[in-house]
């Protein structure tokens, strides 16, 4: 499956687990209430009383309702909410050793050889087994957890191949799954945890009925049935998606043995958490967490080490290019020409990209890396200083123009932040253009950390900055779509309960996007307009709908609109328009730099993460 038929599986998967969770709350509700028929010592003489059913029913639904909202509200933030609830701490690369750092930066690599925003990185200190999981919502909250025995235990391939699988489950939406049972499973405890309470009450009795303690341990043993409800349900949304990131992560690195033996050494050491809360999450780790001591084929949330092990070993891997020293890859060349082996020449092979890793885009990242200043590499991690590196990137090359910003940022940022921004300018204006939308992504963690209308501010300053040039250029633009997008709110209800299946509900979004690239693929209006017809020639039912014979005007609010519809259309919609966009800059089979940003930036915001894969194509215009 490519990428859009695995987020299309993900969001069946998301259905099939409200399904499962309906059922739980069902057989709940006929457990509860048998129990309460035993209490009020209506059974065996009376098995159906539709008051009582009723009451326990609208009580039962209301209280797992509850606690799973609860939940979900609890971890609206992201990933890293589970991540601190399971004792991690998150890595700064100032105070991280000589490891944390390795961590961190296969991390940075994989992130921006896949397209999407470096996810922070926790380590859970007292954890001494080996395990490892992503957690979050979108790939925007996206966080990596490792434990302690990681650390010690893996090899940099190994651990390579361990970060390359939870990468898979960040790409392929596993990850929003993941989390989002962790929320529903939380409202069935409500059931247990009244029951315990009930238990500890030992000071009343009934006259008639039985006591308030035993009451409890009833509760107890339905919520007990819950747990194994919650566990079966767990054990049939990811087993599956294991072995699928066991076999992306060798795609991603071109290594099998790199994955195998990081599954060899869960084989013979200890994977299970001490966390109080490893049970809720036990389905989101590299390996198991918890022992089950029968039914293990049923209730294990991951497939057998050993058959894992098989199926790593088997995967058929493409003979990997000679591989360049590292030291090699920060020239000029390497980050202007990009991997003419790799470079996709047609929308197919732009479209087969999407949501993928290949080693040589892990090599051009490496590249990339490279060619930032310690200085730079660090700041990215600060969280002024992640400002300040927006606020340079929203500069203009013009110094005239970038004057009158610098004047309007004085009047709305404090001046050190000004100063810092001016200093970090000079540093960005010496580096190759093609680093600009990795050093926003790398960015994206630190100002995660300020509060959402601190987040918000620094978005209007952006597009403040835009604006007091005088003149509103491409790369503003991107800039501005992008971090609207990387910074947004993670939980988005819309997207976890509403999908988009007709090209009908989304015609016009699709006309407006493929004008504003058809616009910047070339100045010239007809042969503009030739690339937009093109591409809406390659969209789902367009002989049947109205076809606009100019190109469509819009505005920056517009578009915005437009791509937050686009991003509620299922896979097949979202891998048609893609496809579409690429159709539309490749009309003239040449890529200008303008038309690479535009199109990775679009493909983003529809959560279509594409890799830096169109550097060779690359002509500035």
């Amino acid at each position: 499956m490519n990428f859009f038929e695995n987020q299309d599986k993900a969001r069946q998967n998301t259905q099939q687990l409200f399904v499962f969770f309906g059922v739980s709350i069902f057989i709940m509700i006929v457990a509860v209430y048998i129990a309460m028929l035993f209490f009020f010592r209506l059974a065996p003489r009376v098995w159906w009383h539709p008051q009582l059913f009723l009451v326990v029913a609208s009580v039962t639904t209301v209280a797992i309702g509850l606690g799973s909202a609860y939940k979900i509200i609890c971890l609206r933030e992201g990933g890293w909410v589970i991540a601190e609830q399971l004792g991690g701490r998150e890595i700064f690369d100032d105070m991280a050793n000589e490891r944390e750092r390795q961590l961190l930066n296969i991390v940075e690599e994989m992130a921006i050889a896949s397209g999407i925003p470096v996810p922070p990185v926790y380590v859970l200190d007292k954890e001494y087994s080996i395990n490892a999981f992503a957690a979050g919502f979108t790939v925007n909250d996206a966080v990596i957890g490792v434990t302690q025995g990681c650390l010690d235990s893996f090899d940099r391939d190994e651990l390579q191949g361990v970060i390359g699988h939870e990468f898979s489950h960040i790409l392929n939406g596993d990850m929003g799954i993941n989390l989002r049972l962790v929320g529903l499973l939380h409202g069935i405890l409500f059931i247990y945890i009244a029951g315990e309470l009930l238990l500890r009450t030992r000071g009343g009795s009934r006259d008639k009925g039985m006591p308030l303690w035993a009451l409890g341990l009833i509760l107890m043993a339905i919520g007990g049935i819950g747990l194994l409800c919650g566990r079966l349900i767990k054990a049939a949304v990811s087993r599956q998606r294991e072995f699928l990131a066991d076999a992306s992560s060798v795609q991603f690195t071109r290594n099998p043995d790199a994955i195998a033996g990081a599954l060899e050494k869960l084989q013979r050491m200890d994977t299970r958490l001490i966390s109080p809360h490893a049970e809720a999450a036990s389905h989101m780790f590299f390996g198991k967490v918890t022992n089950i001591y029968f039914w293990e084929e049923m209730l294990a949330t991951h497939p057998s080490i050993e058959e894992r092990i098989r199926r790593v070993r088997g995967v058929k891997v493409k003979q990997a290019p000679a591989r360049t020293p590292r030291s090699n890859f920060a020239t000029q060349d390497s980050l202007t020409m990009g991997f003419a082996s790799s470079t996709p020449t047609t929308p197919s092979q732009v479209v087969a990209k999407v949501g993928t890793v290949a080693p040589e885009n892990l090599a051009h990242a490496q590249g990339l890396l490279a060619q930032l200043p310690e200085s730079l590499r660090a700041e990215v991690r600060d969280t002024t200083s992640a400002m300040a590196i927006l606020f340079a990137l929203a500069l203009s090359t013009t110094d005239a123009h970038q004057k009158s910003q610098i004047e309007w940022l004085r009047q709305v940022q404090p001046e050190n932040i000004v100063e810092k921004t001016l200093t970090i300018n000079i540093k960005i204006r010496l580096l190759n253009e093609n680093i600009r939308l990795p050093l926003v992504d790398l960015t994206i963690p630190a100002l995660r950390q300020l509060p959402t209308v601190e987040c918000q501010r620094v978005c209007k300053t952006v597009q403040g900055l835009a604006k007091a040039s005088g003149r509103l250029e491409l790369w503003d633009f991107i800039l501005q779509l992008v971090l609207w997008h990387r910074l947004q709110s993670p939980l988005n209800f819309d997207m976890m309960t509403r999908q988009i299946n007709s090209i009908e509900d989304v015609w016009n979004d699709c006309l407006l996007v493929l004008s504003v690239i058809a616009r910047i693929g070339d100045s010239n209006i007809d042969t503009a307009t030739y690339a937009f017809r093109s591409g809406i020639y390659r969209l789902p039912n367009q002989s049947e709908l109205e076809k606009p014979n100019t190109l469509v005007s819009c505005n920056f609010a517009e578009l915005k609109k437009s791509l937050e519809r686009l991003r509620l259309a299922n896979g097949k919609l979202k891998q048609a328009v893609v496809d579409a966009c690429a159709h539309t800059v490749l009309t003239d089979n040449k890529v200008t730099s303008q038309e690479a940003d535009l199109l990775r930036a679009v493909a983003m915001t529809l959560d279509c993460p594409i890799p830096p894969f169109l550097n060779k194509h690359r002509q500035r215009m």
